[in-house]
């Protein structure tokens, strides 16, 4: 076996390598970019190499870098997990000719399945059923046209190289197919070099069901089980599970037995994934193989009970497969549930901040989380915003539901939004629990997904007072006499009791509260509303009674921003002070920064006339786009940045002159 391999990679997989590398008693060496000096995944190995700037070009993806240090540290073989150099033929190609091993297939395969277009064309000879469509080397515009009017709509534009929802468009319609075209092509070109395009069938109800493969150097293939990998945004998976719900043993056999057939079509070695739409008749076809490990192989090794990262260790030292197709076994039901640094509420807008308070639920038989963060670490716009990967594991897929409900309600992040109370709503969904599953299934239940109502407001304000006021008197000194109105917080005055005024703000709204500490406890005066409150605070854990209602909550309190934790919410408010905000000062006309990011297109100038939702910019961030369009009828007055810019959060943009509406 290995004695020293090189992780080309970082974050959470990076981390789940070592961690099974290690225990196989091989040593590991980390590569990090500037801004990864201090990651997880650095400390975690055993010595550990600067590769460059934050940028991945930069950096992660410098190959001759990665193998000058693989060869300068006597490393004997690279793993190069998911994502960056992982399915590079070249990249592969170099291990091969330099002696390391390149843990994953070899790089014919990868070139195989490099292109959608192509790998299709293997599997149709290969005999896998396969998705009506184009998938040809000719992309002028009208041959598109003319083939996407012969598939049919609604269709699927898919970038040819790459994956991760990246160059992907849905068009409904014909008048809508040229600038979708366009879009699809500019961010498959941006993220993979390539603006290749294939078409597809778009099936309406389809469900996204994957089969976990492993071949080894002396021939052998076989399947481990499914993933059900339909819930999805952006083409992007949210929740995974395994094994795939309501597949009949007939359908999971030839399924598998398919997955087998197209990975040995390329002469495939180590571990992949097989990606097939399964349809509401029992029919499937084959979409995609992704030739590395999966982000969701979690699932795949909680209900096999296998470890996929030594199996990839063993196969690439040359071992054969440690199991037979029909030693392979699965028992209970797992679920792995992404959590993001994203805003749901904005379009799952990526979202940059530091993990100022970071709590996990506690690791067991049933809940694992593999992350590459800790507290205090930075999530910033050079990479993937996954936070952590939470996966649970049950004996029936009911149970396997309720935990990861409860483990996400004990997952608290504050310091950067997250769509952990996304992902709660949507476990805990009957829909979902009722195994309702298509690839549509978030935009299919939004109302349910996206309440408009959230927790008792009075409540959350009187439970945010009470944190507040708990914290405020175990960090001042009072006197030693318990019964001295001078140890009270309530600005006590002679033969008078005097209620503390406390403005919070939530959102836009600031809201008073009159507060009056009492024997026991406070009287929290609300609007019409009287709370009776007691409350301990122990740490960032809260135990309160209002009106006779125990709750619990958790928090935490940074200069004046306050995240209470409860039932997988998390809710922020802020002591109020009255200041000037930059967008108080700012006019109607102007349109901000959504995000940090890089400006990729400035499609107006000063002095154009817009229309109430064109476009004016594109911006990129964390590998996916966002459009700035106009809120109004107008003319643009001025343009503050050019394509190839860096922007903050909230920087002004474009500015427009709105018309006057009679």
């Amino acid at each position: 076996m290995f004695n020293k391999i090189l992780i080309a990679n970082r974050g959470e997989i990076a981390c789940r390598i070592i961690q099974t590398a290690h225990r196989m008693g091989i040593r590991c060496v980390a590569v990090y970019s500037d801004a990864d000096a201090n990651a997880r995944h650095v400390a975690m190995a055993d010595e550990a190499f600067n590769i460059g700037p934050a940028a991945s070009a930069d950096s992660y993806l410098k190959a001759d870098t990665i193998i000058d240090i693989a060869r300068q540290s006597g490393a004997q073989a690279i793993h190069p997990g998911y994502g960056f150099l992982s399915e590079n033929t070249g990249f592969a190609e170099a291990c091969e000719a330099n002696g390391i091993v390149f843990i994953g297939p070899p790089s014919s395969a990868i070139a195989a399945m490099g292109s959608k277009s192509a790998a299709k064309a293997i599997m149709e000879k290969a005999g896998v059923p396969l998705v009506p469509g184009y998938h040809g080397k000719d992309q002028s515009p009208e041959l598109l046209r003319a083939e996407a009017e012969k598939c049919g709509f609604p269709l699927l534009l898919k970038a040819v190289a790459g994956g991760g929802g990246k160059g992907m468009r849905v068009v409904e319609t014909m008048a809508d197919f040229d600038d979708a075209l366009a879009a699809a092509q500019r961010e498959a070109r941006n993220a993979f070099g390539n603006p290749d395009m294939l078409i597809e069938r778009y099936l309406t109800q389809p469900r996204h069901v994957e089969i976990q493969v492993f071949c080894d150097h002396q021939g052998s293939g076989i399947y481990l089980a499914e993933r059900d990998c339909s819930v999805q945004r952006r083409h992007q998976k949210v929740l995974e599970e395994a094994p795939a719900p309501g597949l009949s043993e007939a359908t999971r056999k030839a399924m598998g037995e398919a997955a087998v057939k197209a990975a040995q079509a390329i002469n495939y070695v180590g571990a992949g994934t097989v990606e097939f739409l399964y349809d509401v008749d029992g029919s499937f076809f084959f979409m995609e193989m992704n030739t590395r490990l999966q982000v969701e192989h979690p699932v795949t090794e909680m209900v096999t009970g296998q470890d996929l990262v030594e199996w990839q260790l063993k196969v690439a030292w040359g071992e054969p497969l440690p199991l037979a197709q029909e030693q392979v076994k699965t028992r209970g039901h797992a679920l792995e549930a992404r959590i993001y640094a994203e805003d749901p509420d904005q379009d799952f807008l990526p979202a940059t901040g530091t993990l100022r308070y970071l709590r996990t639920p506690e690791e067991s038989a049933h809940v694992r989380v593999d992350t590459g963060v800790t507290e205090g670490d930075e999530i910033s716009i050079h990479y993937d915003p996954m936070i952590a990967k939470l996966i649970v594991w049950d004996e029936t897929r009911e149970q396997a539901i309720n935990r990861m409900v409860q483990a996400l309600e004990q997952y608290r992040i504050a310091g950067v939004k997250t769509n952990i109370r996304f992902l709660h709503a949507l476990a805990d969904a009957e829909p979902f629990r009722q195994a309702e599953l298509t690839t549509g299934f978030i935009d299919d239940h939004r109302e349910l997904l996206f309440p408009a109502s959230g927790p008792d407001t009075g409540k959350v304000l009187v439970l945010a007072a009470g944190f507040l006021l708990e914290h405020r008197k175990s960090r001042e000194v009072v006197s030693t006499d318990p019964w001295s109105p001078f140890g009270r917080q309530n600005s006590w005055r002679l033969n008078s009791d005097y209620a503390e005024p406390l403005a919070l703000q939530v959102g836009e709204e600031v809201v008073e509260l009159r507060v009056l500490e009492q024997d026991h406890g406070y009287q929290i005066t609300l609007g019409d509303n009287r709370y009776t409150l007691q409350a301990s605070l122990q740490d960032d854990y809260l135990q309160a009674v209002i009106n006779g209602h125990r709750l619990c909550v958790y928090g935490n309190l940074h200069n004046d921003e306050l995240v209470l934790f409860h039932e997988g919410n998390s809710i922020t408010c802020k002591l109020y002070r009255e200041r000037w905000e930059t967008e108080d000062l700012a006019g109607d006309g102007s349109l901000s920064a959504p995000m940090n990011g890089a400006i990729v297109a400035v499609q107006v100038q000063a002095g154009d006339k817009v229309t109430a939702g064109q476009t004016l910019v594109i911006m990129e961030a964390m590998k996916m786009e966002h459009a700035i369009k106009a809120p109004a009828d107008g003319t643009v007055s001025e343009v503050f940045f050019a394509q190839g810019d860096q922007v903050s959060e909230g920087a002004e943009l474009i500015a427009i002159e709105i018309e006057e509406t009679e």
